[in-house]
């Protein structure tokens, strides 16, 4: 919610409000299969409406390529305005280069963009976010826990950043990880893998997502042994 609230404010110092009702502005998002990348579009939707203008929301699907030429269309579109959601932070570069050269402003969201020109970055500390989970569950299963990470896409920012945070913790309560596991950030996937892991490691006291859920229950969680 201070993500989705920070973004209005951002648009609105970005936009100018005497704009000509209906310019566009656009929206790319990693991946519309996701609940708290719909409450982003729902949060850039509203502000936009509020300030006049026509949003455009483009899902990439978690493709670079499909990341690349959703940019590429928005270009010839007269877009005012690019937020973008990165696939991942380093193949993005190429498409915020692109829009930086058809002169238009470009936001990142939740992800870093390594190149080009950015002129705001809307994201939660993820490292602080990662070290609150671990911390977390030492508190609750205590120190030298048995624990499984699940992680998410590896080329994005806040994957490795809560990956970075939890290390911290997991160093400092002394967990014994016995399993870290690419889940990529997808409900099915992540099901699928924590059944496996659970199978393989009946003696597990723990585990950690790197995924936001918006409240949602964790359904790799929910497959533990009761």
């Amino acid at each position: 919610m201070k993500k989705l609230t920070a973004l209005a404010v951002i648009l609105g110092a970005t936009l100018s409000t005497s704009a000509m009702a209906k310019d566009t502005i656009a929206l790319v998002v990693s991946t519309l299969n996701n609940p708290f990348f719909v409450s982003l579009k729902e949060g850039a939707q509203k502000e936009a409406d509020k300030l006049g203008y026509n949003l455009v929301v483009l899902d990439s699907q978690n493709n670079p390529a499909k990341e690349l030429a959703n940019v590429q269309d928005l270009t010839v579109r007269g877009t005012k305005l690019l937020l973008i959601n990165p696939t991942d932070s380093d193949a993005v570069g190429n498409a915020v280069k692109m829009a930086n050269q058809a002169n238009i402003p470009v936001i990142t969201l939740d992800r870093v963009a390594a190149q080009g020109t950015v002129v705001s970055h809307v994201a939660s500390d993820n490292r602080f976010g990662g070290k609150m989970a671990g911390d977390f569950i030492a508190k609750k299963v205590g120190e030298n826990a048995r624990i499984i990470e699940l992680q998410g896409i590896a080329g994005t920012s806040a994957a490795r950043e809560r990956g970075e945070g939890f290390k911290q913790a997991a160093d400092a309560h002394k967990f014994q990880i016995l399993a870290s596991q690419p889940a990529d950030f997808d409900r099915t996937k992540g099901l699928n893998v924590m059944q496996n892991l659970l199978q393989a490691h009946p003696d597990v006291q723990g585990c950690i997502r790197s995924e936001r859920r918006n409240g949602a229950r964790c359904t790799a969680c929910a497959a533990d042994r009761r």
